[in-house]
């Protein structure tokens, strides 16, 4: 680690702020202590929000973030002893308080005792480091509210529609672009743009004399050019037909079809779960005598969860960004390129998240946080509809909600199932069915899954405020546990 600028030209200021490059070679410029990293947020963001079959906001927003990781102290000869960080981030900052942001960031590193995490930062050249994935000098991506020029006039004719039968839409839609720019002490620039965009859409029925039936359906998109807002609409309005009659169940084990987006927060949390660090050290459900569970069978259909930032459709970082130290995913990693990793390979675990100091502990390879996770299984081709006429009798859930973790040792969840449970009678969807509250393990619910369809990309109910990008495969279970009925609706 070396202080100081290594002297690379800036790009010039726009009028009245200066551009994101310059902050980060004027930070680096402006750093006297023994390293220095500097990460430059761009923010741009476009959303729409309906209620009632009304559009209620709409608008545009845009913001920078400065995030400055300052070391401080020596090193031994293996990069891992001595090297205390400070980390001070700060939004809307102008020009003139970037100095202080750099000082803040100083003075942390010196109180500071030294970093667990502490490695030797990437330098120009090193094979592990990535090329930036986006021109270094251009302006910063934006999106603006024309990003939903064909969403919105769609949306605008399901109210109509929503209105004259009486029901109503409610959603929220966003698309958003951060272009993060990355610079070091040791010479390194990357820099990344990444787009990002959800639409969640809610329907409740008339109530007709009887309770009114809530649904919903969500998609990620990148652009919002692959958003097909009749397709989502037929969704909504199928699963509004199949809640015009109702039943009540009690609670127990039922055969359950888990659909894509139920899949997907259940996998989030499993991936969320599964530092190698922790697994070492006995904290997760992947822990082992002396060691951990990597090379074991932990599913007992050839399912493969993977993550690759050049998947098609899931596109994200192709290197690390981190803004602190941390024990899977550490700033000391920061530019170290992302490659295609298989966290479970049919069926047996592959691999387990972790940073190079993290590696160097627990003797497995390291493997960064990746922004993605698909979960396929190869060969299979059944759609939801498939697996619904192969049913003689269980469940189909459409979504999972507030999902907390009651024990980290078997990975054991709890949570509700919301806007939609269905009971399937002899291939056909007869009836909704009261929500429940319910107590499973997602690393269970694999090795006990009897089959999987197709993986299509989809969007999380749970967790797709902020992990968007994940295609999952509907799953079977036999023994879902709804551990007691649900008054949520």
């Amino acid at each position: 680690m070396t202080g100081g600028n290594p002297g690379r030209n800036t790009v010039p200021a726009a009028a009245g702020r200066s551009t994101p490059q310059a902050v980060v070679e004027r930070a680096l410029a402006l750093s006297r202590g023994d390293g220095c990293m500097v990460l430059v947020s761009e923010h741009s963001t476009a959303n729409l929000r309906w209620a009632g079959n009304s559009l209620t906001t709409n608008g545009v927003a845009d913001g920078r973030s400065v995030t400055v990781v300052a070391l401080a102290g020596g090193r031994a000869a293996d990069g891992a002893d001595g090297v205390s960080v400070g980390v001070v981030s700060r939004s809307g900052l102008r020009d003139d308080e970037l100095e202080d942001l750099v000082r803040a960031a100083e003075a942390a590193a010196r109180s500071a005792a030294p970093s667990e995490e502490a490695a030797p930062l990437l330098e120009p050249g090193d094979p592990a480091a990535a090329g930036s994935a986006a021109p270094w000098d251009a302006p910063a991506a934006t999106t603006a509210i024309s990003v939903f020029g064909t969403f919105a006039p769609a949306l605008g004719q399901m109210f109509e529609r929503y209105a004259k039968s009486g029901a109503a839409l409610y959603g929220y839609a966003e698309h958003s672009v951060v272009s993060t720019f990355f610079g070091s002490s040791t010479g390194l620039r990357l820099r990344h743009d990444q787009p990002t965009g959800t639409v969640d859409l809610n329907a409740k029925s008339a109530a007709n004399g009887g309770a009114a039936h809530s649904t919903w359906v969500g998609q990620s998109t990148r652009d919002f050019t692959d958003v097909d807002a009749a397709a989502l609409d037929a969704r909504l309005a199928r699963r509004l037909e199949w809640g015009r009659r109702s039943v009540e169940l009690p609670a127990g084990r039922y055969e359950t079809l888990l659909p894509p987006s139920a899949v997907a927060d259940l996998m989030a949390d499993l991936y969320w779960s599964a530092g190698a660090r922790d697994a070492v050290e006995g904290r997760t459900a992947f822990a082992a005598e002396g060691g951990t569970r990597v090379g074991e069978r932990v599913s007992a259909l050839p399912l493969t969860l993977r993550s690759d930032p050049r998947e098609p459709g899931l596109e994200c970082d192709p290197f690390v960004l981190a803004g602190a130290p941390g024990r899977r995913a550490s700033a000391f990693d920061n530019g170290l390129a992302l490659q295609r990793t298989e966290w479970i390979s049919d069926g047996v675990l592959g691999a387990l998240p972790q940073s190079r100091r993290s590696a160097r502990l627990t003797g497995l390879p390291v493997a960064p946080d990746i922004d993605n996770l698909v979960l396929e299984q190869r060969g299979a081709d059944a759609t939801v509809a498939d697996m619904i006429a192969g049913t003689e009798r269980g469940l189909l859930l459409n979504c999972l909600w507030y999902m907390r973790t009651v024990d980290p040792k078997t990975m054991l969840l709890t949570g509700i199932t919301r806007d939609g449970v269905y009971l399937v009678e002899d291939g056909e969807v007869t009836a909704a069915v009261n929500n429940f509250r319910f107590n499973e393990s997602p690393l269970g619910l694999l090795q006990r899954a009897t089959e999987a369809g197709a993986a299509v990309p989809t969007l999380g109910r749970e967790f797709g405020d902020y992990f968007t990008r994940t295609s999952m495969a509907p799953l079977r279970v036999p023994d879902f546990n709804m551990s007691t009925v649900s008054k949520a609706s």
